[in-house]
């Protein structure tokens, strides 16, 4: 049923033993709010990867893989379906971690912070990790970083995927075995870029920050389209948008998985719409912003989508 304000509500039904795709075209039918967004996301997204024009950009922000979310975005290269990923450091930092052996732990938010100091505990929300696990990134990443040559000038891409090919889980040993470069311009904001400065106290290596910008804008421009999917704000999102920036067309595709909102003026919470404005997205582009946590909402968008993908 329609009207002059548009199709009728039609009430949500769920039952058991329902797919997350089911489960997304119900929210889709009632179509409000942040439900109706989610819906709107898989069309785009399942749209994006259809597309074999596309060139297909994800950026990860926030605390992610502490979040255990890494493997969901590990898979996603594993399947091809990321060209391009952009992270910031401290996503990578943890990746590592995991994928030398060590865990981040179930905690609560409400244990005494001090205490955990006094243990050597690190908190993230209600995510612990020990002291120990960076004793032994310290050791791994010092490894890694006494096999560059001296006086060897290296790009972040390139020094992420001798990272990645020391590796055999996670995100950077799937896209160091799947050949999708990994972009972290603001890599010195991390552990990652810490254990560098340490590194560089004693050796002459350098880390050029610029290095990775021709070969990223080179396949934006061969790009006949391109897609992005933005899970939280800050750099990553920056980064991916401003790359079109130079070309004559902006994305064609974007979903935004965002809890920060727009009315503050930041770009973590800027609508995708700002973006148009801008011409980061193309005005014909599909776009969608879907507020909330994105360990909810990255989770159920890639399972419908694939899903739908495989149907």
């Amino acid at each position: 049923m329609t009207s002059r304000y548009g199709s009728a509500v039609e009430q949500a039904k769920v039952r058991p033993g329902m797919t997350v795709s089911e489960l997304v075209d119900e929210l889709g039918k009632a179509g409000a709010y942040n439900g109706g967004s989610l819906w709107q996301a898989v069309n785009i997204y399942e749209q994006m990867l259809r597309d074999d024009k596309a060139l297909k950009f994800f950026g990860l922000s926030g605390a992610m893989v502490p979040g255990g979310m890494g493997g969901i975005v590990a898979d996603l290269i594993k399947r091809r379906h990321i060209d391009l990923l952009v992270s910031t450091g401290a996503n990578l930092t943890h990746d590592v971690i995991e994928a030398i052996g060590c865990h981040h732990y179930h905690g609560s938010a409400h244990i005494s912070d001090a205490d955990l100091c006094e243990e050597g505990v690190n908190r993230i929300y209600d995510i612990f990790l020990p002291n120990e696990a960076f004793i032994r990134f310290e050791e791994f990443m010092q490894d890694v970083y006494s096999s560059l040559p001296e006086g060897a000038t290296i790009s972040i891409a390139d020094l992420l995927n001798l990272i990645g090919s020391r590796l055999k889980t996670g995100i950077l040993a799937e896209a160091a075995e799947a050949g999708v470069p990994v972009y972290c311009p603001a890599i010195q904001d991390s552990m990652i870029g810490l254990q560098y400065w340490l590194f560089s106290q004693t050796h002459n290596v350098t880390v050029s920050a610029f290095a990775d910008m021709s070969g990223m804008l080179d396949r934006c421009f061969e790009a006949q389209r391109a897609g992005a999917i933005l899970v939280g704000g800050g750099v990553p999102k920056n980064y991916i948008l401003q790359s079109k920036l130079m070309t004559e067309t902006g994305f064609d595709y974007a979903v935004q998985l965002t809890g920060d909102r727009p009315d503050l003026g930041g770009l973590s919470g800027a609508t995708l719409e700002e973006a148009r404005s801008w011409g980061k997205l193309t005005c014909e582009a599909t776009a969608v912003t879907v507020y909330g946590d994105a360990t909810i909402t990255l989770p159920l968008l890639v399972a419908a989508t694939l899903e739908r993908l495989e149907r």
